[in-house]
């Protein structure tokens, strides 16, 4: 069986680090090399010789010719990666956070246009996904939403993009925005207002990731809550999506597909609008 060749993008970091113990461990894949701004090499998880680490893709490309790039590094880097990889018909597997709608446009036309796999997810954790979906199922019965992210100290965004991506699909699912209590949506004491969701960010050490979803109406209200405590957790997700991505020719995003929820979603919208 040929394994698939995976190349870690910001392989030094806290996520990288995480990916190269998981994707070591799998018995299809084989990690080929790493990519991070500081190039050389790094142990073998088992002690089993150096992975290289390359400055550019472009160079562990050439020496390596990697199926997947899996790409945990900052959003600034994100797009230049996928403008160097996708015409090189490699696959692109990221959980970056931070990347704008115009970024993320831009690599879905590159995926098309060279018809190239890539799975970008806001989060991987099969718990954050299953939170966000079971969200947006209730979004359509309550009329007001609030969102508390916890993370640590060092996370870089704020909110976070689970947080973002929760609110969006939520109201995406509702069709309209929530109802905001506040006469000042951008009030700094109210967090930041996002499709009528005050999203409320903590930055705090003892803290990996956390994140509340509280819907509101009279008289009741509905807590749905996500809580991880190791970057273990990402790591399913993550292998899921490495072998996945090659089946593709163009972008998903988020991890709702490869689950089959898109599909239930759907089937609950059907249910609803028949009552």
């Amino acid at each position: 069986m040929r394994k698939i060749r995976v190349a870690i993008h910001g392989i030094r970091g806290r996520m990288g680090q995480t990916v190269v113990g998981a994707v070591s461990a799998e018995q299809d894949m084989e990690l080929v090399c790493g990519i991070d701004t500081s190039p050389g090499s790094l142990p073998s998880p088992g002690g089993k010789g150096n992975v290289p680490v390359y400055a550019t893709a472009q160079e562990a490309i050439g020496k390596h010719h990697p199926d997947v790039v899996v790409d945990f590094s900052l959003a600034p880097a994100l797009l230049p990666l996928a403008r160097e990889i996708l015409p090189q018909k490699v696959h692109l597997v990221s959980g970056t956070t931070g990347a704008s709608s115009q970024v993320l446009d831009e690599i879905t036309k590159l995926a098309s246009e060279h018809k190239t796999g890539v799975i970008y997810a806001a989060n991987f954790a099969i718990s954050s996904v299953m939170m966000m979906h079971l969200s947006r199922l209730a979004s359509k019965y309550f009329d007001h939403a609030e969102i508390i992210e916890l993370h640590h100290e060092k996370k870089a965004d704020a909110p976070s993009g689970t947080a973002l991506s929760t609110a969006e699909g939520m109201a995406a699912h509702r069709g309209k925005p929530f109802a905001s209590p506040d006469a000042s949506p951008g009030a700094p004491s109210r967090g930041l207002n996002k499709e009528g969701i005050a999203i409320h960010s903590v930055r705090l050490p003892g803290i990996l990731a956390r994140q509340e979803v509280i819907l509101g109406a009279p008289g009741q209200t509905l807590t749905i809550t996500s809580d991880t405590v190791s970057r273990d957790c990402y790591m399913p997700g993550v292998i899921m999506a490495v072998r996945r991505v090659m089946a593709f020719e163009e972008m998903v995003i988020g991890l709702d597909k490869l689950l089959g929820l898109q599909e239930a979603a759907c089937k609950t919208a059907e249910i609803k609008d028949t009552e």
